[in-house]
């Protein structure tokens, strides 16, 4: 069964806001060597539950939930099929995987991820 597998926050000021996460909960926080202005959360260690994130620029959703699927081909048709929207299509996270933002019926926004370290 998917599950969530990674959080997204967004925020005007992205060096405040990792400040704010890393003093408040002790979140490592480190600025991503990608070509996306973008910072890797850690919340904690592999012997506790809970998922890591991410803090990018503000978009229009406040926090996004990522979803880890089989294929993101084959779930953005299902989103689609039961009413859901296509926001930002299918792109290449090198090393990572391929991922899709998209919208439920209702307008809210989530990600799905398919696991693909040949991602290119």
């Amino acid at each position: 069964m998917p599950r969530v597998v990674h959080f997204e926050i967004t925020a005007n000021d992205p060096e405040q806001a990792n400040r704010f996460y890393s003093d408040v909960f002790g979140w490592k926080i480190e600025k991503w060597d990608g070509p996306a202005e973008y910072w890797l959360i850690s919340t904690g260690g592999n012997t506790q539950p809970g998922i890591d994130g991410g803090l990018m620029r503000r978009e229009p959703a406040t926090t996004i939930n990522t979803i880890d699927v089989p294929s993101v081909d084959e779930y953005v048709d299902k989103i689609v099929a039961s009413g859901g929207k296509v926001v930002e299509p299918k792109m290449a996270i090198p090393g990572i995987g391929y991922l899709a933002y998209c919208t439920d019926p209702e307008g809210n926004m989530f990600g799905i991820m398919e696991n693909d370290p040949s991602a290119q």
